[in-house]
């Protein structure tokens, strides 16, 4: 289940960030993470099943698209279909409103999920 990230779940959000190639310098995942929680256009969503699995950034641009620009599975769960279902999820959340696309750290990986 896709629920939207808030502050007390920072930790985990930015462990799972940090998984992905561009978030590894701590400075770089602090900012990242300060954007999410001041920025209206940049929404966070975590995957929670028993635990939190995953998490999936989306950026609202100004011609209404959601552009995913982060998207990590805690490397223990990983082929077991969460990415895929996090990004089926968000196209359901918000492709009435938006239209969902990827960026080029998350393309492959969209494209993958969409075959």
């Amino acid at each position: 289940m896709l629920i939207r990230y808030k502050k007390s779940f920072e930790k985990i959000a930015m462990g799972l960030l940090s998984f992905m190639p561009e978030e590894k310098d701590v400075k770089k995942l602090l900012q990242t993470i300060k954007e999410y929680e001041t920025n209206e256009n940049w929404q966070l969503y975590l995957w929670k099943e028993e635990d939190i699995l995953g998490a999936i950034g989306i950026r609202i641009n100004d011609n209404q698209e959601a552009v995913i620009q982060h998207i990590t599975v805690n490397p223990s769960h990983r082929n077991s279909g969460i990415g895929k279902k996090m990004v089926e999820e968000v196209k359901q959340q918000l492709g009435s409103k938006y239209s969902v696309c990827s960026n080029t750290n998350t393309e492959a990986f969209v494209t993958r999920c969409e075959s």
